[in-house]
């Protein structure tokens, strides 16, 4: 049976919390010793180097040079697809024709591997991408739970091979599940182990090859991944894995007529500007995660104590750069001056700083852009709101050699002010108050997305009224973990409605694998 990887929970109850540390702390100085390695892409198989290569630095310090990484071309990207595709292709041993239970096998083996060097993981994962230990640890156990669930799923499902009912006597029928073909892979920066991870897996395990383009910001830890795939058994050229702009390797991807099927997570824009290139002569599948403009709704009767820890953590956590993340409140006028003192006061102490310190909560955004972005929000937050707490850098110390910033609330802005309908990806927080429930659910409900949504009270009228009617794809009642953000694998299968998402069909769930694949009905006459 499928277990969640729960590192953190493990080590509590062992009350070993200090070992997790320990380990984590020596990762991070195993990390260190590899700073500043030149490194390759893989092309079936072959570690491909190119002549200009690009400093890949941290968000933490930009003075820290973690690696140089090459830089892919779209001749590269074409040798990638064509590597695939003979590797799909291939009339003896061709990965499309491998055994479901043999792809299993080495998928499981690639879990444990994964599992056995989660704080090497872990480490990479926040020196790239600037998370906390316990969001990047999470980060790592998200993805070796992809990679078992995924397993499960295939072996419960028996390879997706089901008998049918016979149309004659002397015919036996039946449906089979196979696979397009090579598919690309986008993965963004801030989940690098979790979705790269997850979507790669899913393409692998159901027999398609695989193209990878990881984020700019994160490439080291996809590199690490892929090796890990590999020690696992999976043959050459099965995954490919190309560093590069989107503009030159994306751009190849969506055009390739070689390409089958792409799954993105990225912004809406860049993923609806893809779907439209890439079934512009002919339909092919584009599974997409394109981001949210999360709600929570606070009542009358909500436990504030639960409200106010599970927005905050919706909200702050890994600065707001979660698809996910809590961006808006709405919240009963009735109770909205103590929510709002509570809430700011425990914004205030929030400890923002370098995330490789034990006792931080909030490290920096991920680059230069985010970095800008927060502070153009942050400038309208305070043009036309009232901002209560935070609202500007930090460049303190050596915070001044990264990206950092402070979680911000702001009230008193307009209903239809842009920052309650653009996605930010930043650690701000917009407030607004209500009378009646139905106008709560009717702003929570007026966006384009549909990512995550959650509600605090204790009236059950409410809660029904709120699972029948908010346009999301993945809900929380009551949730004092974090309002909107934190889906476990197998647990809360994540996907967005509306402009969240593209086919409806959540990741870490039991449709997920089903994508995949076409079906083929097969019949044998006696």
């Amino acid at each position: 049976m499928f277990e969640n990887e729960h590192t953190l929970r493990q080590f509590l109850v062992e009350k070993a919390e200090g070992q997790l540390h320990d380990r984590y702390e020596r990762a991070l100085e195993a990390a260190r010793s590899e700073f500043g390695k030149k490194y390759s892409m893989i092309i079936g198989g072959r570690q491909v180097m190119t002549a200009k290569t690009v400093p890949h630095v941290s968000p933490i310090d930009t003075r820290l040079v973690l690696g140089y990484m090459p830089m892919g071309s779209m001749t590269h990207a074409r040798q990638a697809i064509a590597s695939a595709k003979k590797t799909f292709e291939k009339e003896q041993g061709g990965w499309g024709k491998t055994e479901w239970q043999e792809r299993v096998k080495i998928f499981r083996k690639a879990a444990d591997i994964m599992s056995e060097r989660k704080f090497e993981l872990a480490a990479w994962v926040s020196y790239e991408n600037g998370k906390n230990r316990y969001e990047a640890i999470g980060d790592v156990d998200e993805a070796i739970d992809f990679v078992r669930y995924y397993a499960e799923e295939m072996e419960r499902n028996n390879g997706f091979e089901i008998s049918m009912k016979s149309a004659q006597p002397n015919e036996r029928s039946k449906s089979v599940m196979k696979p397009y073909g090579i598919w690309g892979v986008i993965a963004p920066f801030n989940f690098p182990a979790a979705i790269l991870t997850g979507m790669t897996t899913a393409a692998l395990i159901t027999g398609n090859t695989v193209v990878v383009k990881p984020s700019s910001d994160a490439p080291i830890i996809a590199f690490k991944i892929i090796q890990i795939f590999q020690e696992a058994g999976l043959p050459y050229g099965v995954v490919n894995l190309i560093f590069g702009s989107g503009a030159s390797i994306g751009t190849e991807i969506v055009k390739n007529r070689d390409v089958a099927g792409i799954v993105f997570t990225g912004s809406r824009e860049v993923g609806y500007s893809m779907g439209r290139q890439f079934s512009s002569e002919k339909p092919r599948p584009l599974i997409a995660e394109l981001g949210g403009k999360n709600p929570a709704i606070v009542t009358e009767t909500a436990d504030l104590e639960k409200a106010v820890d599970g927005v905050m953590k919706a909200a702050f956590g890994y600065s707001g750069q979660k698809c996910s993340a809590c961006s808006r409140v709405y919240v009963h006028r009735k109770v909205k001056d103590e929510f709002l003192s509570r809430l700011v006061e425990k914004t205030k102490n929030l400890p923002v700083g370098n995330p490789l310190e034990q006792n931080i909560f909030m490290g920096p955004v991920v680059n230069e852009r985010a970095f800008k972005k927060y502070q153009q929000y942050a400038r309208l937050a305070h043009r036309d709101g009232k901002v209560l707490v935070g609202g500007h850098v930090r460049k303190d110390g050596d915070l001044k050699h990264g990206y950092y910033v402070t979680p911000t609330i702001v009230i008193g802005l307009a209903k239809k002010h842009r920052l309650f309908y653009e996605e930010m990806f930043v650690p701000i927080l917009c407030v607004m108050d209500y009378e009646e429930f139905d106008d709560a659910l009717r702003l929570a409900n007026d966006v384009d997305y549909g990512l995550t949504a959650g509600i605090f009270t204790k009236n059950q009228d409410e809660v029904k009224k709120f699972l029948d009617h908010i346009e999301a794809g993945v809900v929380y009642v009551n949730r004092q973990a974090s309002a909107t953000t934190g889906a476990m694998v197998g647990c809360q299968p994540f996907g967005g409605w509306k402009d969240s998402g593209s086919t409806g069909k959540n990741t870490g769930g039991p449709h997920y694998l089903t994508q995949f694949m076409r079906e083929q009905s097969q019949t044998i006459s006696e």
